[in-house]
């Protein structure tokens, strides 16, 4: 990045090069989460009704591509520092293209997991850590509301690409739908990266970061580790993801059986489209709101959605239940950053996030396995789902311990 290729066009101006670079992260996003994220309830669902494996099988597949796809998330920046944003997102393009053709075709359990290797390769270049990378080197005073525009993709990969999936699989069969989906893919995303996503500009801030009195990464993260307040809002939501994760990876699974295939994808689109309700309307009324407080009730709220979809049978009441969950999803990625925000030095504010994301993410990769495994043993996902409102209820009383985060914001301190 040079000098030169900076255009003293301000953020907030609709003519800045910036916003498109934010069009292309939302179409990003809507694959990436389409066929990275909520496509999983997809893969379960279809590879067991196809080859009759355990469901503790598939969903230890899930598992394996979460964790995988942590350690890749960690390198995210060095890759784009040595090649670019450009190539970076071709090549998550491409990986998560192959991923879908070659989970259409496993055929063994050993290709479900080698299947799962490229996805997570695939999600590592479509996903959060890359977008907020992105967007971060052509945003600074306007970089929230870039990633908040940019991560509604992920909603709406949820809303518009579960029931396309299922739609496929209906009309071209499991292998072909996943190729059909991949060459989409790729025809999409490759023309509209290579035109818009160029060199990005030269801003201020990175100039004089490197002057800043800051603690460096390991002094952040070691002290962290010790720090009350920071490990209640890290573990309370690495559970909540824990159990949201494993609740929708699950999800078409359990109401296919109940509502049929075709209102089960309905629910998940409902639930998604929700997230984005939630998002939007919290909004306007965060930051003047306790938000450990706004976390608590979010966390009961996706409880008491868990314990209607347990005992109730009623195809409405189910739905609505879907909805009610869906409603803090979108919320559950913005507000650990927003409780950093509020309560640490500002200084910490990059490491501390990104940490938080790294805890939730190798947490919350587990939670597909473990409800697998529960409802495998039990027979129903009576257990797995009251497991998960457990969980859910300990995190709501864990996040309002804040300890004394207050009093160490420090002089840089928003």
């Amino acid at each position: 990045m040079d000098a030169s290729s900076y255009r003293p066009v301000p953020e907030n101006s609709i003519r800045y090069d910036g916003w498109r670079i934010v069009v292309v992260c939302f179409l990003l996003a809507t694959f990436g989460w389409g066929l990275g994220f909520y496509g999983q309830s997809v893969y379960v669902a279809e590879l067991h009704r196809l080859r009759g494996w355990p469901t503790s099988l598939i969903s230890s597949g899930t598992t394996f591509f979460y964790l995988f796809g942590a350690l890749l998330v960690a390198f995210v920046a060095e890759a784009i520092k040595a090649f670019g944003p450009r190539n970076c997102l071709i090549a998550g393009t491409f990986a998560m293209a192959a991923a879908g053709v070659a989970i259409g075709q496993v055929r063994e359990p050993w290709q479900l997991y080698l299947a799962n290797a490229v996805l997570a390769c695939g999600w590592a270049g479509t996903s959060l850590g890359i977008i907020t990378n992105t967007l971060g080197l052509w945003f600074d005073k306007k970089r929230g509301m870039a990633i908040s525009l940019a991560l509604n993709g992920a909603s709406f990969g949820g809303i518009v690409g579960v029931p396309l999936l299922i739609a496929g699989i209906g009309y071209f069969g499991f292998p072909g739908a996943m190729t059909v989906a991949a060459i989409a893919m790729v025809a999409l995303m490759v023309p509209v990266i290579l035109i818009f996503v160029g060199r990005p500009p030269v801003l201020a801030h990175m100039a004089v970061a490197a002057a800043i009195d800051a603690p460096s990464p390991t002094q952040i993260r070691a002290k962290a580790f010790r720090d009350m307040a920071f490990l209640s809002v890290s573990i309370a939501f690495a559970l909540v993801l824990f159990a949201q994760v494993g609740f929708i990876v699950h999800l078409i699974t359990f109401l296919d059986g109940v509502i049929g295939r075709e209102r089960a994808a309905f629910a998940v689109a409902l639930l998604t489209a929700m997230a984005v309700v939630g998002r939007v309307l919290f909004s306007f009324v965060i930051d003047r709101m306790n938000q450990r407080l706004a976390s608590s009730l979010s966390f009961v709220s996706q409880a008491v959605a868990l314990a209607i979809v347990i005992n109730v049978r009623n195809d409405v009441a189910l739905i609505a239940a879907c909805a009610l969950f869906g409603f803090s999803v979108g919320n559950l990625i913005t507000l650990p950053a927003l409780i950093v925000q509020r309560e640490f030095d500002r200084r910490s504010f990059g490491v501390l996030v990104s940490l938080i994301t790294a805890v939730n993410q190798v947490t919350y990769a587990f939670g597909p396995g473990v409800v697998g495994l529960l409802r495998d043993l039990s027979g129903s996902y009576a257990l797995p789902f009251y497991a998960c409102i457990g969980v859910e209820l300990t995190a709501a009383v864990l996040i309002m311990i804040r300890g004394r985060a207050a009093d160490r914001r420090g002089p840089a301190g928003s």
